[in-house]
């Protein structure tokens, strides 16, 4: 007669999940993080080691004031026609790309602008002249500096052709441009700072003797 035996049931133990290492969890937190405070970083950082350069305005249209709180402007060299003139044009020209092509330059194409300080002061500050296009940063010499823009198709933007100023500000400036105008004597230049890299952050500007920080 055969007995049976009775066997116990294995108790299964709980098993550990593995633990996700500590750099993975912190990791792209800290890569957020980063892009959050290198925004407002690189204006700073710009504003605090670029180079002073002061840029000729286009006119500002006597039928619009400024309104609400912000402007926009544009510049001698946002015009398409003043850069076409500057030797190193038709090397953006020669491009391979399917992008759309306006003045047989791409929509889109970054650039660079090499501007040359003025040999005499005055106030309000001269404008600094463009000597130079370039697609690659420029080799500078001690009285340059190479501004970064972009080729919008209908002009070059460099980031600094939107202004915010308080409301109080605002009607002194309108009241300025409208006196330079009735004297036909509008001269608006905005002072920039240009880093070693090209970027722009606007400091202020200037409508006749007058000037306004930003």
């Amino acid at each position: 007669m055969t007995s049976k035996v009775k066997t116990t049931p294995e108790v299964l133990k709980p098993q550990k999940l593995p633990q996700i290492p500590f750099w993975r969890l912190w990791l792209p937190l800290l890569f957020q993080t980063g892009i959050i405070l290198a925004a407002p970083a690189q204006p700073f950082y710009t504003q605090l080691t670029g180079k002073t350069v002061i840029l000729q305005t286009v006119p500002v249209d006597p039928y619009d004031p400024l309104r609400g709180y912000s402007q926009t402007l544009s510049y001698d060299i946002s015009q398409i026609n003043n850069l076409q003139q500057l030797p190193g044009w038709q090397e953006l020209t020669q491009q391979h790309t399917t992008a759309p092509l306006v003045h047989d330059v791409p929509i889109g194409t970054n650039l660079y602008v090499t501007l040359e300080a003025p040999t005499s002061s005055s106030t309000p500050p001269p404008a600094w002249k463009p000597v130079r296009v370039s697609r690659d940063r420029p080799q500078l010499a001690a009285n340059q500096v190479a501004i970064k823009g972009k080729f919008t198709g209908n002009s070059i933007a460099y980031g600094l052709e939107t202004y915010y100023m308080p409301e109080a500000q605002r009607d002194e400036i309108n009241q300025s441009i409208a006196q330079a105008q009735r004297d036909q004597q509008q001269q608006l230049v905005v002072e920039v700072k240009v880093d070693n890299q090209g970027r722009a952050v606007p400091i202020s500007f200037w409508v006749n003797q007058r000037n306004y920080r930003f």
